[in-house]
């Protein structure tokens, strides 16, 4: 439901970011908008891979619920710049919890069709003021995945 999106921004925007820019952009995804980006994608399938591909991407992609895509406001500075991707990322796993905490599934992309230049297009950001960090699909899973991940051991570097 839209109104879980929405706490799950109104939660996600409480990430830490530095100097306070509150850097990040949902933009949340109707028909339309989601319509032409399937469009793009199925195109862009279809060029690289042939038409059953670019078919079998659009009926795959038509049955996805819910649609958000997540941008960061650049700046000059690029460190700062950095320091804002970094902060969107964190509110993006803010709002991935929220929404997990209301059995909502996500998934975070960053395929090909998204560094397009004309996803940004169709979704009306100049990128010289937004860069793209991901785009958040979501819904009720059918299924839930069994993940495994590397044990703390693994990963973590004891500093003497």
């Amino acid at each position: 439901p839209v109104q879980a999106v929405l706490q799950a921004i109104e939660l996600a925007r409480w990430a830490p970011n530095h100097k306070l820019t509150e850097p990040w952009r949902f933009h949340l995804l109707g028909p339309e908008t989601i319509s032409r980006i399937i469009e793009l994608n199925v195109r862009l399938i279809t060029e690289e891979k042939g038409a059953e591909a670019g078919r079998k991407k659009g009926e795959r992609w038509s049955a996805i619920p819910g649609w958000l895509a997540v941008t960061s406001l650049r700046s000059a500075d690029l460190f700062r710049d950095e320091e804002n991707y970094a902060a969107v990322c964190c509110a993006m796993q803010n709002l991935a919890l929220v929404l997990w905490s209301q059995s909502i599934g996500t998934k975070w992309s960053t395929g090909p069709v998204t560094q397009h230049p004309e996803f940004l297009e169709i979704l009306g950001v100049d990128s010289h003021v937004e860069r793209l960090v991901g785009l958040v699909w979501y819904g009720y899973p059918a299924e839930i995945p069994t993940l495994r991940r590397r044990d703390v051991s693994e990963i973590t570097i004891v500093h003497p």
